[in-house]
């Protein structure tokens, strides 16, 4: 499902209204799902890198049976 996408400018005036100590746990917040988001896809990265490491151990005749699961 598609998310809709955020409307900036009534984003940047709700965290303006905002007490300085609530914009700050805000700003806090962004940093986490950037870090976030960073962590998944150097994860997806590495995932990817192994896969040719791993194609002799994954495909062999006596794993076989784990390929229909």
């Amino acid at each position: 499902m598609e998310q809709p996408e955020p409307n900036v400018q009534d984003l940047i005036e709700k965290i303006r209204s905002l007490p300085p100590d609530k914009a700050v746990e805000v700003e806090d917040f962004v940093d986490f799902l950037h870090r976030r988001e960073d962590h998944r896809q150097l994860a997806d990265a590495t995932a990817k890198l192994s896969e040719t490491s791993f194609q002799r151990v994954w495909d062999n005749p006596d794993d076989a049976v784990y390929d229909q699961l």
